[in-house]
């Protein structure tokens, strides 16, 4: 948006988005995460990793489908992908309750990125082991929030 910028808070890391005089404001009084929706259930997960060897296409679909039962939730279409000669594979499921991305590179190494967002609760550890095993992953890291 024109006249808008980008601002982050160096506590909490905190991002916001405010317009151009807001920034100093947000310089010298940083703005503290708050839940300003308690109400509505959020979960988040990004899985990161290393797969044992280049994700395709057919695989992410796979693994998007596959992800959403194990999680129990509702898929609203099927998977949908796209190759950016630049950046690799991206794909990205509906859930009823949101839905997830995933990336996956093979350059500048063999590396993917899954970020599910969701209305519903669901098991953490149940979404992290099952992608380390799908794409026999050596190498996973994840973060809740």
């Amino acid at each position: 948006m024109r006249g808008q910028h980008y601002a982050s808070s160096p506590r909490d890391n905190v991002h916001v988005t405010l317009p151009s005089p807001a920034r100093e404001l947000l310089r010298r009084h940083p703005v503290a995460w708050r839940d300003l929706a308690p109400e509505i259930v959020r979960q988040r997960l990004v899985i990161e990793g290393i797969p044992a060897r280049p994700v395709d296409d057919a695989q992410i679909r796979s693994y998007l489908s596959a992800l959403t039962r194990e999680v129990d939730m509702a898929q609203l279409i099927e998977p949908v992908t796209h190759r950016s000669d630049l950046y690799g594979w991206a794909g990205w499921i509906h859930w009823e309750t949101s839905g997830a991305h995933f990336y996956a590179w093979e350059h500048p190494r063999l590396f993917f990125s899954v970020d599910l967002y969701t209305c519903k609760a669901f098991d953490v550890d149940v979404a992290v082991a099952f992608t380390a095993d799908f794409f026999a992953a050596g190498t996973v890291v994840a973060k809740s929030f």
